[in-house]
């Protein structure tokens, strides 16, 4: 009897990553439902909401010990959905599809670099540093995309003023999920170790910050969370360049060998 049981409860634990999958799954197709209706800031929120979801479901897994290979094929199944194909359909439906061809292919780069990256994820998860992510988290890219979305609608504009922006974006952030630049993954922070007091301070003043006008705010955080994968990047080629070209400058000049007396006959 108590074998059963302990299945049993083993079975329902298993359950609960799943549903938090689940539920980040729904966000994501309720989304693309919402930018169907035109109803583009409920979409955009909804994708943050998924965010959220997606993170908590890896977290409850590890904190369970629960993880399994069908959660790891149900996580990367959900976040196409979420992050890849829920963001390229709002931002297309609210300002790409007046623009032509444009608008489309620049979705379709979007999507297709979400596919690519989750593909790319699975497949190095076992030989990547895992203070690392290789390209922009999918989550991150579908935050640029959605957070555009909600700070021009919440003040009042509409996506046909900021279309070729709206494009622009969407293609970097496609092309950055399938590049090589590293982005902080947040991984090397243990949540079971006691930490300073002043890192508690620093995350109620990030909440207050983020309350105090949340599309402004998660927009230019994932901005600037984008752009310093690059600014990383940039700094390491000029440190290696200024470590290969150090020994060049740094190593004396050869002097000429003396003269023999041999030489100074034949001269």
């Amino acid at each position: 009897m108590p074998l059963i049981s302990n299945e049993k409860r083993r079975r329902g634990i298993y359950i609960l990553p799943n549903l938090f999958t689940t539920a980040a799954l729904f966000a994501g197709f309720y989304a693309i439902v919402q930018a169907m209706n035109l109803r583009f800031e409920s979409a955009a929120v909804a994708i943050f909401v998924a965010m959220v979801l997606d993170g908590l479901d890896g977290r409850v897994a590890r904190l369970t010990r629960t993880q399994s290979a069908f959660g790891a094929e149900y996580d990367s199944l959900s976040d196409m959905v979420s992050f890849g194909a829920a963001p390229a359909l709002v931002v297309y439906e609210w300002a790409l599809k007046d623009t032509g061809k444009f608008g489309w292919i620049a979705a379709f780069i979007y999507c297709a670099g979400a596919a690519l990256r989750l593909a790319r994820f699975n497949t190095n998860i076992d030989v990547v540093d895992k203070r690392y992510f290789q390209g922009l988290p999918s989550p991150a890219a579908a935050a640029l995309v959605a957070g555009l979305v909600w700070v021009v609608t919440d003040v009042g504009l509409a996506g046909q003023d900021v279309r070729w922006l709206a494009g622009i974006l969407t293609i970097f952030a496609g092309v950055s999920m399938v590049s090589n630049v590293l982005f902080w993954s947040g991984k090397d922070i243990n949540l079971r170790k006691s930490v300073p007091f002043i890192v508690v301070i620093a995350l109620v003043m990030a909440f207050a910050l983020v309350s105090s006008y949340p599309p402004g705010v998660l927009f230019g955080l994932f901005l600037l969370y984008a752009a310093s994968g690059y600014v990383i990047y940039a700094m390491r080629k000029l440190r290696k360049r200024r470590a290969a070209s150090a020994p060049a400058a740094t190593t004396p000049a050869a002097t000429p060998p003396a003269e023999t007396p041999d030489d100074r006959a034949q001269n």
